[in-house]
């Protein structure tokens, strides 16, 4: 715990003070005894031998210099070895400890090993006692009442399966209705009001959930896997829409090509001279709008100078965002499949970027090293979340709107409140880059994996790491949970699609009051998948459970 930060600073201090054939030797001599993740990191602080190298390599040094390493260690275990370092006149390494060191003193029993590898990995280190001291409110916002005539339904239904059938329904709108005691107000930040289309989806979506198969550890979803061929272009992102009715995918030469993944073609709008002589308070004008001329199955968008690393679509499937490596946010129309905006704001390029689920907001990760709050109507971000120490690979919202999480190079995990822009979870443990955040439909978890090839599920009532999934051998790009909840599906680029049992784990949240202790925590290590299904040479670059628990897959076909 210890060994890692103090070889950094001590190495340092020769290079500081001249000693340069010193520091080489002594970097020769100690860099293989650190672990293996870490050796990348190793690699960058090899560059600098001399001390104009530290003038030069800034960011290098505010990784490993200007930001105090932290290091979390009992009460008992500290004046030990303060005890220790004074006893045999080691004045120097117990100085540097002080001064480049923040160690974070608890009270109780020192943490086992296991304990503290499991949390281990961060490039600053250790989350601070305080940085998750804040209250988190992680429950869902109350769904708006709809007049829904679920009953109407089920008149062609058989006259025994009637009444059970209405009855379910009345139990699963009343469920939705219901008030969550860790949910933020309504009007904790301002949100787009529903309009009447919005209004038409979610009475089309409750319609469906009543279609639904519950999928458990025992009754594991079907999945339908579809294949990109022929890519010569190199795909490089792959989005599927909320209703499984649209699928985009970004190419590396800055194209986006949608796919219709219904029966319906896709269509564009007319122009503005045949709209004028449409009958606007027809019932069908939304029908009449769009030209029979223009569809296809596909559709192609061009606009990017850069490959394409996400594309996602809006809640109501009228628009769509896209980033690139040009370090540009375009926000497209799909009605008429034009580019509509061009956001500039990072100086990097643009890694991620997502949807609010309520719409209107929209955030963005890159190379920067920040997350950018964007709305739809302004050219300017209206927050820059800033505090990790590398690249942000990627973000997500949580599902009630208020909140941001981030994953970056620098191996954390941080979760931003959109309210005032503060970081209010600070989560470590996993050994490479994240590349991909997934919260639970409740809102109570986050799972976060990247290039260890682990999933780290976590609670957000107080950050902590409540179990590892380990079965990836390579990096996981993408995740998804069922609608309930239950199962976790995974994939990446080791050509597999894992399924995890989640239930245990949320048992786990709700039965026990785990703020009670945020030190010792007991991690389940969990190495044995409900299921796994592998293709013979495509990655898994999108996973989505649709409304009925279908889980639909995508990637581009490999040649080896």
């Amino acid at each position: 715990m210890l060994l890692y930060p103090v070889f950094i600073q001590l190495y340092l201090e020769l290079v500081y003070n001249g000693h340069e054939d010193a520091a080489r030797d002594f970097y020769d001599k100690f860099s293989g005894e650190q672990d293996d993740y870490l050796q990348e990191d190793l690699r960058q602080l090899s560059i600098i031998t001399k001390k104009q190298h530290m003038e030069e390599n800034v960011h290098v040094m505010e990784n490993f210099r200007t930001s105090k390493y932290v290091i979390r260690m009992s009460r008992d275990s500290y004046t030990m070895l303060k005890r220790h370092l004074q006893a045999t006149k080691k004045n120097l390494l117990l100085n540097l400890i002080q001064e480049h060191l923040y160690v974070d003193v608890f009270d109780g029993l020192p943490r086992s090993k296991e304990q503290i590898s499991a949390v281990a990995g961060a490039l600053g280190g250790e989350a601070r006692r305080e940085s998750n001291k804040t209250k988190v409110f992680y429950g869902l916002l109350k769904e708006p009442e709809l007049n829904v005539q679920l009953e109407e339904e089920e008149e062609g239904a058989e006259g025994e399966d009637k009444p059970k059938k209405k009855k379910t329904k009345k139990e699963l709108f009343s469920r939705k209705a219901k008030n969550d005691p860790n949910a933020p107000s309504s009007t904790r930040i301002p949100l787009p009001e529903l309009t009447d289309s919005d209004k038409l989806d979610k009475v089309q979506s409750l319609r469906e959930a009543t279609k639904r198969v519950k999928v458990t550890a025992d009754n594991l979803p079907s999945v339908c896997f579809y294949t990109i061929l022929n890519a010569h272009q190199g795909v490089t992102s792959i989005e599927i829409a909320e209703d499984s009715s649209l699928m985009a995918a970004g190419f590396a030469d800055g194209v986006i090509r949608i796919w219709a993944m219904t029966p319906a073609r896709l269509r564009s709008m007319k122009y503005s001279n045949e709209l004028e002589i449409i009958d606007k308070e027809a019932d069908d004008v939304l029908e009449r709008m769009m030209d029979d001329r223009t569809a296809a199955n596909m559709k192609l968008m061009l606009g990017h100078s850069g490959p394409v690393y996400a594309s996602r679509f809006s809640t109501d499937r009228k628009y769509m965002l896209s980033c690139s490596e040009d370090a540009t946010i375009r926000l497209w129309s799909l009605l008429t499949y034009t580019c509509l905006v061009c956001y500039k704001g990072h100086t990097y390029p643009v890694w991620d970027v997502r949807f609010c689920p309520q719409g209107y907001y929209f955030v963005s990760a890159g190379q920067d090293r920040t997350a950018r709050l964007w709305v739809t109507d302004q050219y300017q971000p209206v927050r820059i979340f800033t505090g990790h120490l590398s690249d942000v690979d990627c973000v997500q919202f949580h599902p009630n709107s208020n909140y941001v999480a981030s994953g970056s190079c620098d191996r954390t995990v941080r979760l931003w409140d959109v309210l005032t822009g503060n970081c209010v979870r600070y989560m470590t443990g996993h050994k490479a880059a994240v590349q991909v955040l997934c919260f639970t439909p409740c809102g109570k978890m986050l799972a976060s994996a990247g290039a260890d090839g682990l999933v780290l599920v976590w609670a957000l009532h107080h950050g902590n790491l409540l179990a590892i999934l380990s079965s990836h051998t390579d990096t996981i790009y993408t995740m998804g949970f069922s609608r309930e909840g239950h199962i976790l599906a995974t994939g990446g680029i080791d050509n597999c699609v894992v399924m995890w049992n989640m239930q245990k784990v949320a048992e786990q949240v709700d039965s026990e009051d785990l703020s009670l202790s945020t030190v010792h925590i007991k991690t389940d290590v969990i190495e044995q998948p409900l299921a796994s299904y592998h293709t013979k040479a495509t990655p898994v670059l999108c996973l989505h459970f649709s409304r009925r628990n279908l889980l639909l897959a995508a990637g581009p076909f490999v040649q080896t």
